[in-house]
């Protein structure tokens, strides 16, 4: 028993190769991404899948999801034509814990070759499996070598398709079946890497949600044109619209602000589009690197951070204006995903955004103006 005390000490951790960050406390160390996908549930996988394909815009029109039972052996489609008659491709997701054998899949080749002879649908251009695991080293051979593929599936259609493609008949591979057996072409199997996958995803909006790391850097942002654009008119109407009303002389065109009383109200004006360019391009960033919709929740949040104050008595549309504005420039954002890179010209030029579609005005009576 002595000689077991002396044995037994207290555990101490290994001190770290590396200095932890504040945020490595707060969310742990960083995951490889080819670690991360293996963790993804199989409707993570094939929604992943999606994500990849849907950033395929030089090939394909429209992706379609087709996962789940009945699919017929479509997991995820990419049309070529907007009709979905024309060529596509299909992307067959398998998530196992393992690399992908043929004994996995020899039932998805029957289904593609026994529904396309049913006309269900046309023969896809190209078939590709999409695993986390990746594909084994026999059907990566298999995959490369469509007249042993071919043989290969036919040998074993009898204990792994016949009874399997649906669960209310057998279909052997017989008779006219058979004739389009041996005249299909076999060569437009083939398989995705994961790193592939991962390098397609991240060419997506969807990647830094699903893998963090951060957003890309953001293009600089230029100057507004001199001329305006037709899609600036309404919030340049309110504009015009507060100057009005401050100044008591009517004002339809910048140069009326430049004949006006108050010619530092041109600057003004200049330095509102450039708010107003600023949450546009912000738009465009969002558009490219996050999900759908998460702009417009930003432009949301800054409706309600402002709305109050909007309401409030002022003096004039040009003081409502200016108190909106300063308002929304005190708003902090943390919550939304582009929080890193929104600046303060975003924030008020969401304010000229939300005017450009009525939602926040300068003047109530504009129209009389």
């Amino acid at each position: 028993m002595t000689a077991d005390k002396d044995i037994m000490k207290p555990i101490a951790p290994a001190a770290s190769a590396s200095y932890p960050s504040a945020e490595h406390v707060s969310t742990g160390l960083p995951i490889n991404k080819v670690i991360r996908v293996k963790t993804f549930s199989p409707e993570e996988w094939e929604s992943f899948t999606g994500e990849c394909i849907s950033s395929l815009k030089d090939l394909y029109v429209s992706v379609e999801p087709s996962g789940g039972a009945g699919d017929m052996g479509i997991d995820v489609a990419g049309y070529t034509t907007k009709d979905l008659k024309g060529e596509w491709d299909n992307y067959q997701c398998k998530h196992y814990d393992h690399a992908l054998a043929p004994s996995d899949i020899w039932i998805e080749f029957g289904k593609v070759i026994y529904y396309s002879y049913k006309k269900k649908y046309s023969v896809p251009r190209k078939y590709y499996f999409v695993a986390p695991h990746g594909v084994g080293t026999k059907l990566t051979r298999l995959l490369r070598n469509p007249v042993e593929l071919k043989q290969e599936i036919k040998l074993n259609w009898e204990k792994h398709c016949k009874n399997k493609i649906t669960e209310s008949e057998s279909i052997p591979l017989e008779d006219g079946l058979l004739d389009w057996f041996e005249s299909f072409d076999f060569s437009i199997f083939s398989s995705k890497t994961v790193v592939e996958m991962i390098e397609q995803h991240s060419k997506t909006p969807f990647h830094s949600v699903r893998f963090g790391g951060g957003l890309p850097p953001r293009p600089a942002v230029p100057h507004p044109p001199e001329d305006h654009d037709v899609t600036e008119s309404r919030y340049i109407k309110h504009l015009f619209n507060a100057y009005t009303e401050h100044l008591g002389t009517p004002i339809s065109k910048l140069e009326d602000l430049s004949t006006a009383s108050k010619p530092a109200l041109k600057k003004d004006f200049l330095r509102q589009r450039e708010r107003f360019y600023h949450a546009e391009y912000l738009r465009n960033y969002a558009r490219d690197t996050v999900p759908n919709g998460t702009f417009e929740r930003l432009q949301n949040e800054i409706y309600h951070g402002v709305v109050d104050i909007h309401g409030d008595d002022h003096a004039d549309g040009l003081a409502r204006m200016r108190a909106t504005v300063s308002q929304a420039a005190q708003i902090p954002i943390t919550s939304n995903p582009l929080a890193s890179v929104v600046q303060t010209q975003d924030r008020q030029g969401i304010c000229h955004q939300l005017a450009n579609e009525d939602k926040l005005i300068w003047v109530s009576t504009d129209e009389e103006l």
